[in-house]
């Protein structure tokens, strides 16, 4: 957290202002969080209370939109949602504000996530059709128009698609300038990879992601850490949400839009899909 935080005062560019919310930390967080508050009038911490266990998904989101409701939105052009287990680079708010303003298309963007291993910067895996969770910075005209953010799993890929159905943008860069660190590796969960595994095939099914689509990304992931098991439990994920039939995303418009993404990307790839689509709805790459 300490790096985040310091790593944010550093930027090139500063946020105007930066809710930080404390969503129930039973640590040394709140006493942390206020000596940086009291030094930088632009920070302003929420508390919530504790809830008495971790939610990842609607939790992340409940904690973003108790910061949300303390602003006018329509005071600022642009928004970020942080998380604080990040090392930025310097310039890291200033380059995405510049290509934000040089593509009016773009919706929502952001550097790619690289972990530390052994002295060693190892890419996450992310592909350049989506902004990543951990640092969604987005237009807030266009934040608005999509909605927001569902308070659900998946809400990091729900949103990217909602974008592109409406005709803009959404995109991450790989640069030495754009990259940052993640302290904590993605897909984990509370408890453990494997159940953050299972959790992402769930959140694919409730996105709507039919069957043959999840089959082949869980084929294609095999050889990335937990190795075979990882893919498994991630289609089992899916399976076992189909069989309980569970609650899907309550909007057929889009969940029609994301199956016939998924299957031009099957068959000419993901990104010449996504180009398809930016042509066919006028968003300039």
């Amino acid at each position: 957290m300490r790096q985040t935080l310091d790593t944010v005062i550093a930027q090139s560019i500063r946020p105007a202002k930066w809710v930080i919310v404390d969503d129930g930390s039973s640590d040394d967080t709140p006493r942390i969080l206020a000596a940086y508050a009291a030094q930088h009038d632009w920070i302003h911490v929420v508390t919530r209370r504790d809830r008495g266990l971790r939610s990842v998904g609607p939790g992340v989101i409940e904690a973003f939109y108790a910061g949300y409701q303390v602003i006018n939105p329509d005071d600022y052009d642009f928004l970020c949602k942080l998380d604080l287990d990040l090392r930025l680079a310097p310039r890291y708010f200033e380059l995405l504000m510049q290509r934000m303003a040089d593509n009016p298309n773009i919706a929502t963007c952001s550097g790619k996530a690289y972990i530390e291993k052994g002295g060693q910067m190892v890419f996450e895996g992310h592909g350049d059709e989506t902004s990543l969770g951990m640092t969604k910075f987005y237009r807030v005209s266009c934040f608005k128009a999509i909605g927001g953010f569902v308070r659900e799993v998946m809400w990091d890929g729900i949103d990217c698609h909602c974008c592109r159905m409406k005709g803009w943008i959404a995109c991450s860069w790989d640069e030495p300038e754009l990259r940052f660190v993640h302290l904590r590796p993605e897909g984990s969960s509370q408890r453990s990879v494997y159940t953050g595994r299972m959790r992402h095939g769930y959140g694919q099914y409730f996105m709507g992601t039919g069957f043959l689509y999840m089959l082949a990304s869980a084929v294609y992931r095999m050889n990335e850490k937990p190795y075979v098991l990882g893919s498994l439990l991630t289609l089992w994920g899916w399976l076992k949400s189909a069989w309980l039939r569970k609650p899907r995303y309550d909007n057929p418009e889009f969940r029609k839009f994301l199956r016939r993404y998924q299957w031009r990307a099957l068959l000419v790839g993901k990104q010449r899909a996504v180009d398809e689509i930016h042509r066919e709805r006028g968003a300039a790459p």
